[in-house]
């Protein structure tokens, strides 16, 4: 492993760097949001914006890539995004720090299709699955490690927001110093959604819903400690626990998800997701089963991203899975607008606890929905289903075409190495 990681280490340092700026700015929106007097329904349409910018960088900057080059798409966009985190304390309004987020969003997702497109290029067909494995270990790491760094400082200040700029500023030194060769960026088209939905009806129907989880806990859980009452280094923890889960439950449910049919995993998973957030519900504001709740919750949500890919993969051949997987990120995205509206609108209207009763809704239906496709379609042999990897909702459509690829390719080696007498 770490001759593997010799030859990317920059890339992932960069990579840290840049999650610790953008984790620290997802939790200071709720933070300083509260200290505003914004309202939850409000926060929610922020929260969206990043999504909403996300998903339009993400269909826009391969086309800048080809058309200007690797360095200053890279470059620009760091440059933009590092701005944006000083203007949020200057205007301190909705609308405009929506604007601002649609803004980061588009810069990160850019950001993350330039530096997974150099990643992938500097991988080889035996180093790319550790390699895409310690970049995602590296995002999440990143995120967990902003929350720590947010007790360092008074979200009422300046210096948090100027703080995540800093560390974006200097996380594209690493990159760009170290990077020798600008690759080609080849992103499939999306495939439609109903040429998705045919072939798949589970993993188009559940990745949405879950893109509503992943936004709702990722955007939402900050705005719900605050209106609860949390310190700031209780919410930073409670925001830390919803992606520590993702690091303890990914390979045990990754090694799980090659040995048993997949629909039963994904049940098993929602349901777990859906209890969790039952126990957050009626904890009654306690702080360790809070954490306990959201520790479990967000545990589930990451797994169900990687196995809703692998599971649609099942159902289709080689050729068809860059464009699936188009398809599914886009379908992320559009759940990832709606989460944060419905549980903004929720815990306006009912109160900062609708939070839970959201994400155990849409666990629960992506339970009974997988239910469901049982009766409905067999199972696909174990044998001849493809391998597991474990990619993170934050990745780009560049490292799932490139995981997508990478799991095709080790189960047909195993199906082979298994044929032979």
């Amino acid at each position: 492993m770490i001759k593997v990681l010799s030859g990317v280490w920059p890339l992932l340092i960069g990579i840290v760097l840049i999650m610790l700026g953008n984790g620290m700015h997802f939790t200071l929106i709720g933070l300083r949001g509260g200290i505003e007097s914004f309202s939850s329904f409000e926060l929610a349409i922020v929260t969206s914006g990043y999504f909403i910018g996300f998903l339009s960088g993400a269909r826009l900057s391969p086309l800048l890539i080809r058309r200007v080059g690797h360095v200053r798409v890279f470059a620009a966009l760091g440059s933009f995004m590092s701005a944006a985190l000083i203007t949020f304390p200057l205007l301190a309004e909705p609308w405009s720090w929506t604007l601002l987020r649609v803004l980061i969003g588009f810069c990160m997702s850019g950001v993350y299709v330039t530096a997974e497109s150099w990643l992938n290029n500097a991988a080889t067909n035996e180093t790319r699955g550790k390699v895409l494995s310690a970049y995602m270990i590296a995002q999440t790491i990143g995120i967990i490690g902003a929350q720590g760094l947010l007790t360092l400082g008074d979200a009422g200040t300046s210096v948090l927001f100027i703080g995540a700029s800093i560390l974006v500023s200097i996380s594209f030194a690493p990159i760009l110093l170290s990077v020798a060769s600008a690759p080609t960026v080849e992103v499939a088209r999306p495939m439609p959604l109903r040429t998705l939905f045919v072939g798949s009806p589970l993993g188009t129907v559940g990745i949405f819903l879950l893109g509503t989880v992943y936004a709702t806990q990722s955007g939402m859980g900050a705005v719900f400690g605050t209106q609860i009452g949390m310190t700031a280094t209780q919410i930073a923890m409670f925001v830390a626990m919803l992606f520590a889960g993702a690091l303890v439950f990914q390979y045990p449910i990754g090694w799980l998800s090659d040995r048993v049919d997949r629909r039963k995993l994904i049940f098993a998973a929602a349901s777990l997701g859906a209890a969790a957030c039952a126990l957050g519900w009626v904890t009654g504001g306690g702080l360790w089963p809070l954490m306990a709740a959201a520790f479990l919750a967000g545990g589930m949500t990451t797994p169900l991203y990687a196995l809703f890919l692998a599971y649609t993969n099942d159902s289709l051949s080689a050729e068809d899975m860059p464009a699936a997987s188009g398809g599914l990120v886009f379908t992320f995205g559009l759940g990832a607008i709606a989460g944060p509206i419905v549980a903004g609108w929720a815990m306006g209207w009912l109160g900062p606890f609708a939070f839970w009763i959201v994400l155990g809704a849409t666990f629960g239906a992506i339970a009974l929905y997988a239910v469901y496709r049982m009766t409905q379609r067999s199972a696909v042999p174990v044998d001849q289903t493809e391998s597991y990897i474990g990619v993170i909702p934050a990745a780009s459509l560049v490292a799932v075409e490139a995981a997508g690829t990478w799991a095709a390719e080790q189960a047909e080696a195993e199906r082979e190495a298994n044929a032979q007498p």
